[in-house]
Order: structure tokens, then C-alpha cells, then sequence
């Protein structure tokens, strides 16, 4: 049976480059872009259509093209993708909760796949080593990104309820990284300097850009129900991390972090809000043992695996030693 797959938030890379790998997928028949803008060029198999989630149209755009399967990836991270944070917040939570609604009165919906995130369960010095899927954040975030997810999933789980016929997916995932991505992470790492928080050495995780678009494709043609962390194996401490970048550090006290760390961002892109500051502080352990044995998912890249292709990414794959 044909499928007719649509992907918000195609004009960002990842979105993008998702669209462009389920066109290839034989089940599919044809994928559907959406995004306020036009990708700064065409994506493969896919047909592209400017539209607004946060505008009901959204609804005419998914019926007309009776659309079974929806992937949402329409999430901006940072207030500067949006221009503003307020704009960044009607994106990210009006704009769900009007993909959700046309969602639910879309009849040959079947399937729905959201790209969330592991800063949903925060950070904090009581935190567990590693997060499963059924546990509650010790410090829930308040602010920001973390905080929108957390309000996109509040809602995503309602849709659930109202619609049981649908397969719903939330993948959440650690930080993206690779040899393409540009986040506030990879922001942060790219510093002259790096700072660091003054007695800390947070524990980090990462998703190679590869791995999660594997992920996000599997949930896609294999729907499944369900919250799955997504992580590559292992974890790296940040101390790690930094000196496999070969930058310098300067550990700073908690109250002055966020202030050095900007006056040494000279493009904007490093996130220093206060749960950015605390995860640069705490760090965040996943549990992927649902990853595996429910999604089917194995990663090809550890997180060490995943940072030194970040690290090396001006050189060829084959050139890159992660000892």
C-alpha cells in the first residue's frame, strides 16, 4: 500500500534531509514539505508547500492530500532560528497545537512521529545516571526550548487519547551532532575558549545526525506507539570532550558563566539560558533500552564516536581516529 508521508520544518537540515531519505522508501508514494520558507534548495522526492502550522490551512493541506502519516519536526531550539523568543515560543506550542487539531480531523491519519528531546527530563545534581522513558524530571524545566518540549508533549499525548487509532511516536532525543549540524551545542564547542562551570564535569550524550534520521525513518515505516530515548552508546564528560576539540577552557564560578560564555560568542549561536546552564553543569544520562528492544532501533555511532566526527568534520570520513 502507498503511503503519503508529511514533514514539518523542511527548510532546517534535518527536516530536509528526512524528507528527502523516506522519498526514497518504496512504501512511500509521496512526501509533503512544509515549512513557512522555501529550502534553500529543492529536496529530492519531495513536494514542497509554504504554509504556516500555526495557520489552520494546515488542515486543507492535509486532507486534500489524505495524508497518513505526519512527522513533526518543526521544533526551533533557539530564539535566534525564530528571531525572537516570543515568536520561537507561537512556533513551537500554537504551532503543534494547530498541527494536532488538523491532525485530528485529518480520517486517514494513521501515524504520527514527533522529534522531541532528552532536555524535557532537565538537569540537576538529583538526577538519576540514566533517565528511562516512564520517569519525571527532578527539576522540570522552566524556561526556554526545554520548557516548549515539555508543553509540545503535553499536548502530543492528549492528541493520543483523542485519537487511539493513531500510531504515535515521541522519539527524544540527546544532542544532535555531526559533521553538518550547527545547534547551540555545537555553538558552545566551537569557542575560542570554551568555559566551563567552576567544580563540574557534566556527563554528555549524543545522536549522530546519521543515527537519528535512521531513527526517525524507522518510526515512520514501522509505526510504533510509544516515548523512546535515542542516544548513541556511552557517554562522554565534558572535560573529554573539550580536549578532544584541542581548544583552551577556563573554569568560571556558576554565577558568571553564562555572562563569560557570551561575551565569547561572537555568533550568537551558543545557548547560555538558564537550562542550558545547567545542563553545562549537570549533564543528562538516557536509558536507550526501549530504543532497542521496541523500536528496533541500533546505533551506528557512539556518543564519542558521533563528538569526533563533529570535532574532524573538515576531513574525510575515513581519515577520523577516536582513540
Amino acid at each position: 500500500m502507498s503511503r503519503t508521508v508529511l514533514v514539518t520544518g523542511v527548510s532546517r537540515h534535518l527536516g530536509g534531509r528526512l524528507a528527502a531519505l523516506l522519498a526514497t522508501h518504496p512504501q512511500i508514494s509521496t512526501v509533503i514539505g512544509v515549512d513557512v520558507v522555501a529550502p534553500e534548495r529543492p529536496i529530492a522526492g519531495t513536494e514542497f508547500v509554504r504554509a504556516d502550522i500555526r495557520n489552520p490551512v494546515i488542515a486543507k493541506v492535509l486532507g486534500e492530500a489524505a495524508v497518513d502519516t505526519v512527522v513533526h519536526m518543526g521544533v526551533i531550539a533557539t530564539p535566534k532560528q525564530a528571531g525572537g523568543r516570543s515568536t520561537m515560543k507561537e512556533i513551537n506550542v500554537i504551532g503543534t497545537m494547530q498541527l494536532l487539531a488538523a491532525c485530528q480531523r485529518t480520517p486517514s491519519l494513521r501515524s504520527l512521529v514527533v522529534k522531541s528531546t532528552a532536555a524535557v527530563y532537565g538537569s540537576g545534581p538529583k538526577d538519576p545516571a540514566k533517565f528511562t522513558e516512564d520517569m519525571e524530571p527532578k527539576h522540570a524545566p522552566m524556561s526556554g526550548w526545554s520548557k516548549d518540549s515539555v508543553e509540545v508533549e503535553t499536548y502530543v499525548r492528549g492528541f493520543a487519547r483523542r485519537r487511539p487509532d493513531v500510531a504515535v511516536a515521541t522519539l527524544r532525543f540527546a544532542n544532535f551532532i555531526g559533521p553538518q549540524v550547527q545547534t547551540a551545542l555545537t555553538g558552545y564547542f566551537s569557542l575560542p575558549v570554551i568555559p566551563t562551570v567552576l567544580g563540574f564535569d557534566p556527563r554528555l550524550q549524543f545522536v549522530h545526525e546519521d543515527d537519528g534520521l535512521e531513527a526517525l525513518r524507522l518510526a515512520v515505516v514501522s509505526p510504533r506507539r510509544g516515548i523512546f530515548n535515542i542516544a548513541g552508546d556511552g557517554i562522554l564528560m565534558l572535560s573529554q570532550a573539550i580536549r578532544r576539540t584541542r581548544r583552551s577552557t577556563i573554569a568560571v564560578p556558576n554565577l558568571f558563566f553564562a555572562t563569560v560564555g557570551r561575551s565569547m560568542s561572537t555568533t550568537g549561536l551558543a545557548d547560555f539560558s538558564p537550562e542550558a546552564v545547567r545542563y553545562l553543569t549537570y549533564g543528562r544520562g538516557l536509558d536507550t533500552t526501549a530504543m532497542r528492544r521496541n523500536l528496533g532501533f541500533e546505533p551506528v555511532w557512539s556518543s564519542e564516536e558521533a563528538f569526533m566526527r563533529f570535532v574532524h568534520r573538515d576531513e574525510p570520513e575515513g581519515e577520523i581516529d577516536v582513540a
